[in-house]
């Protein structure tokens, strides 16, 4: 099990003024394995090394590409795919930070973030990192024996989404881009937990909750909505049509693995 203190990270901030401050704020939580680069390129370069880091993180604007390019690189790298990605940026328009929710990051720290949002961003990542030394305080549920469907347009957030789930203890998924595809399979496939986006092509993930909770042969199969929506109206829909519960992308490992745990066990109770 990994823990804080030994936990090794690669800071990618061409601003030397910066990456001190941010190492500074890293070793008053009590970390002190720092490698230091600057360009998107040297940070893929260090996933090959014998004493690889544990996490990237990583500023929005490089030299060579963005925070965006680097993170859909290394979820494209065979080896180091599931590698923990935190982006610092003090971006704040959604339009340029949605790709990188949607492909997978552990938190989105704003420049400058405080000691509490650091470290929140760290617990995060040493959840997703630990995630599988925790399964036998649920081993009774037998995840491995429940079916799964996915429904998320991004196939970078169906990946991301299935390896938290997979190191919970999950082996059973169907993936699909959308709720068009979703419908018919959950009018022909018992799942035990359905996991969706909001915003999908053809059929929304409101009309896929909607259709399962009043149309579907499923109506009570547990539903999380892991997305990056933020309208509150639009949520609130959502809430009404029935969803379970639901969860910003980027997500927190440790409370999807807790609702997951709990709409399961309520669901082994009513059988």
């Amino acid at each position: 099990m990994i823990e804080l203190h030994n936990l090794c990270i690669c800071l990618v901030e061409p601003s030397s003024v910066q990456a001190s401050i941010i190492t500074d704020h890293l070793k008053e939580v009590g970390i002190t394995q720092v490698i230091r680069v600057t360009t998107g390129a040297e940070a893929i370069a260090t996933l090959s090394r014998d004493d690889a880091p544990d996490l990237i993180m990583s500023a929005l604007y490089l030299s060579d590409m963005t925070g965006t390019d680097l993170i859909f690189d290394i979820r494209q790298h065979s080896t180091h795919a599931h590698t923990p990605f935190i982006l610092i940026s003090s971006e704040t328009n959604p339009r340029y930070l949605e790709d990188v929710r949607q492909a997978g990051t552990i938190a989105i720290l704003p420049k400058p973030f405080s000691v509490v949002q650091l470290l929140r961003s760290i617990q995060n990542t040493l959840d997703f990192l630990n995630a599988e030394e925790s399964r036998e305080e649920y081993a009774d549920l037998k995840f491995s024996t429940l079916k799964v469907l996915i429904a998320d347009d991004s196939k970078v957030a169906r990946k991301h989404i299935r390896h938290v789930l997979e190191s919970i203890g999950f082996e059973d998924f169907t993936e699909v881009i959308d709720g068009k595809e979703a419908i018919p399979l959950v009018d022909s496939v018992f799942y035990d937990l359905v996991v969706t986006d909001y915003n999908m092509p053809n059929v929304d993930g409101l009309g896929l909750v909607d259709y399962i909770r009043t149309k579907s042969i499923q109506t009570s199969v547990p539903i999380l909505m892991v997305s990056s929506e933020q309208d509150v109206g639009r949520l609130a829909a959502v809430m009404d049509a029935g969803v379970s519960a639901i969860c910003d992308k980027p997500f927190e490992t440790n409370l999807v693995r807790n609702l997951v745990i709990k709409f399961i066990g309520n669901s082994e109770q009513e059988r």
